[in-house]
């Protein structure tokens, strides 16, 4: 047991002299892209991604009306790493096309996990939003090896026993852990601002919408008000998200979160307030089961939730 408690109280100081700040490497001079910070936020690779599609109909490189994106002739001007991969997805997907649904042109998930958000992590970093935990492999490395010690003191102690699974069951998902997480990625004090609490950019031209459950993109309505007291359930396609920030006060403002269903015959979609956890989570696509508070139409949780990406 004193082979894992040095094992533990090293990976602990490692990552507790990793997680200091440090002087940035480039303050940010201009603004930071819209896609990098709702990275830095949270938000789901597929929503960054959509993000980049808008930041590139603003310059010119691609049109969108409705939910049909068409590509403009190339303006001249630089484009970063990410926005390239994206640009080249995009050609990629249409083949040739003149126009094509914006939910179609989507990586799959993975390959948006293993190219694309690395690549938006890089330009994190270079805008000093972010940094590596460890400057090499080599720390990870050497705490991956060092599982060793512990493991084979346990082994030699207590033979093939529940004790011995578990040493190796905890030295392999420990090991793997550390090697697969490579570097690492942690915020600056600049990318924690950008990050959060702060309000979130609103533009009603780069909401996401969704047409693949028969709505036509058009019509929703609140959820309709009522005096029951018993919380009533709610189920569609997600269809739409949006944001709304308000005043308060003479300084202050609040920022709400809504979702659009729409269930699969109806004309309208209906909307619903939610938290900004389960705004992140969702995405138009998605297939969901929702408790709601009726006198507000307000979500409480998600009972279900089928993801479409």
């Amino acid at each position: 047991m004193t082979a894992w408690a040095l094992w533990f109280a090293a990976l602990a100081a490692a990552f507790k002299v990793s997680g200091r700040d440090r002087a940035p490497r480039q303050a940010p001079a201009h603004t930071v892209p819209a896609p990098v910070a709702e990275h830095l936020r949270g938000m789901r690779p597929q929503d960054v991604f959509h993000s980049t599609l808008f930041d590139l109909v603003a310059r010119g490189w691609m049109t969108i009306e409705g939910d049909r994106l068409s590509l403009a002739p190339p303006p001249e001007q630089p484009l970063l790493p990410y926005e390239r991969w994206v640009l080249e997805r995009v050609r990629a997907r249409m083949a040739g096309a003149p126009r094509a649904p914006v939910i179609a042109l989507m990586p799959e998930a993975a390959d948006l996990d293993r190219r694309f958000v690395p690549l938006v992590r890089e330009c994190a970093i270079d805008l000093g939003l972010a940094r590596r935990r460890w400057q090499t492999m080599i720390v990870p490395l050497l705490l991956a090896a060092a599982l060793v010690v512990p493991w084979f003191a346990t082994v030699s102690m207590s033979g093939i026993s529940w004790l011995g699974t578990i040493a190796t069951m905890v030295s392999w998902l420990a090991g793997i852990g550390l090697l697969v997480s490579g570097r690492g990625f942690l915020l600056t004090a600049r990318g924690r601002e950008v990050a959060g609490p702060g309000p979130v950019p609103v533009n009603p031209q780069q909401e996401w919408i969704f047409t693949g459950s028969g709505w036509q993109g058009v019509e929703i309505e609140p959820a309709p008000a009522s005096r029951a007291r018993e919380r009533l359930e709610a189920a569609g396609h997600v269809v739409k998200r949006w944001v709304k920030v308000e005043s308060v006060g003479d300084n202050g403002s609040r920022t709400r979160y809504y979702i659009a269903l729409h269930d699969g015959v109806s004309a309208k979609a209906t909307s619903y307030e939610v938290g900004a956890g389960v705004y992140r989570d969702v995405l138009p696509g998605d297939s969901v089961r929702l408790l709601v508070k009726p006198r507000k139409g307000a979500v409480v949780r998600v009972l279900a939730h089928d993801r479409h990406w």
